[in-house]
Formats: structure tokens, sequence, C-alpha cells
């Protein structure tokens, strides 16, 4: 009978536990949709990706071959521009119930926070997705466009880009993912800080200032490890498809370092959204 007992109590907390999840979920989607600045910001960042990706595929020339450059990078430089408004509405995501006080409604609604916080990193990696799908896509195809007509021709050693490319598609998947991470360190940052323009400096510090740091160090050996621990260098290293060799790190595993930064700050602002009052 204690068995029995215990396995109806089990599933009635699973089955409570599901429904809390839900409602939460239903909850961080409609907020976030409507949120007019949210749906502005991830605009601008699907835009901002593209446009720097094109400008870049328009400046760089290859004149001959074995010129040594990497066209799926070129193509995806604006990520780390788009990377910027990403960050911005993860913060916001959070930040701006605090603002308002809204985040006591929405823990009176569901008391279990790190349900809250699972449903927030749940929506915003879904809406995230699909904005940086969009804006990978539209970059490798204005490369595909744009990039042969400044020397990135088959007779110089370059395919036309394509996802059917390993290397390219490896690519494509990996800044997906990348731009779903940044997400949720601002997340996670933003958590823990509760305050807006505290947690967007905080996140892009993370992301701008490791290389700069790097550039400055003198010191090769330093310049790599900084590299493979630097959120946005180790992470960023999933697009490169050429010299791979000469990487600080490997692709997925730099990738998986940028994985270890938002489990990490989730961890932290998971934690401080427990023990603190709301």
């Amino acid at each position: 009978m204690s068995l029995l007992r215990s396995a109806r109590l089990t599933s009635t907390a699973d089955g409570a536990w599901r429904g809390d999840f839900g409602r939460a979920l239903r909850a961080e989607w409609t907020k976030l949709r409507t949120a007019g600045d949210m749906g502005r910001l991830l605009l601008l960042a699907v835009a901002l990706a593209v446009a720097v990706g094109c400008g870049t595929a328009k400046a760089v020339k290859c004149p001959d071959a074995g010129c040594g450059q990497d066209a799926v990078k070129l193509a995806l430089t604006g990520i780390t521009v788009g990377q910027a408004a990403i960050a911005v509405v993860a913060v916001l995501a959070v930040s701006g119930e605090y603002g308002t006080g809204m985040i006591r409604t929405t823990l009176t609604a569901v008391p279990n926070r790190l349900t809250v916080l699972t449903a927030k990193a749940t929506v915003l990696a879904a809406v995230v997705l699909i904005s940086g799908t969009a804006a990978v896509l539209a970059s490798l195809l204005a490369g595909r466009y744009i990039l042969p007509g400044n020397g990135f021709t088959e007779a110089h050693g370059y395919a036309p880009l394509s996802l059917a490319d390993g290397p390219t598609l490896r690519a494509a998947v990996g800044s997906v993912l990348y731009l779903v991470l940044i997400a949720l360190i601002g997340l996670g940052v933003a958590t823990a800080v509760r305050e807006a323009a505290t947690a967007v400096g905080i996140v892009l510090g993370l992301l701008y200032l490791f290389p700069v740091v790097t550039q400055v160090v003198n010191d090769p050996e330093w310049q790599r490890h900084l590299q493979q621990i630097s959120p946005m260098s180790a992470g960023l290293a999933v697009q490169a498809t050429v010299h791979l060799h000469e990487l600080p790190i490997g692709p997925w595993a730099g990738l998986g370092v940028l994985a270890t930064w938002a489990a990490a700050a989730l961890l932290v602002g998971g934690l401080l959204l427990q023990r603190r009052d709301a």
C-alpha cells in the first residue's frame, strides 16, 4: 500500500509540474509575443547579421587561387554583430518584469521559480532558434551570390556556398546554436543581476572584451588560452571551414565552451532566483 501511495503521490506531483510548466510556457510566450520591443529587436538582429555579412562579402576579394579566405565564415560575419541584439532581447525577457513589478504576479501564478526560469529559457531558445535560422540562411544565400563576383569561384578553389557541403552545414547549424546559447547567457545574467543596463553590460563585456584583452596580451600561449575560454572566440570557431588545424580550439569543442558559459549563467541565475525575494 505504501508503494502504491508513493506512486500516486509521484504521479500527482509530476502532473502538477507539467501543468505549471504548461501554464508558464503559455504565459512566457504571450509576454514575449506582445512585447513590441522584442519583435523589433529580433528583426534588428536578423537585419544586422545579414547586412554585415553582405558588406563583408562585398568588401573582401580573392584575386587568385589559394587566397586563404574562409568564404563561409565571411558570409556569416554578421553573427558577431547580430548577437548583441539577441543578448538585449534575452536580458529584457527578465529585467523588464523586474522593472514593472510583474515578476511578483508571475511567481504568484507559478510558485516554483525554477519552472518559471525553465519556461523563459525554453520560449526564448525557440524564438532565437527561428530568428537565428533566418539570419544564417539569408547570410549564406547572400554570400552565395555576392562572393563569386569577388573572385570566390571554382577556378580559385571555392565552390558556391551550399548546405549540401558538410563543413558549411556545420557552420550554419553551429551559428544558430551559438545565438541560442548567447541568449541563454543573457537570460542567466539578467536573472542574477535583475537590472537591464548592468546585465547588458556584463553580457556584452563577456563577448567583446575577451578578444580585446587577447590582442593586448603579447604571449602567444596566453593568447591561445584566452581564445579557448572566450565565449565569442571559442563559440565562433564552429564557423570555420578551412585551416581547422590552426584554430586554438576545435569547432564543436568551442561551442561546448560557450555552452558551459550558458549553463553557468543559468545555474547562478537560478540559484539567486530561488534564494531572493521577488
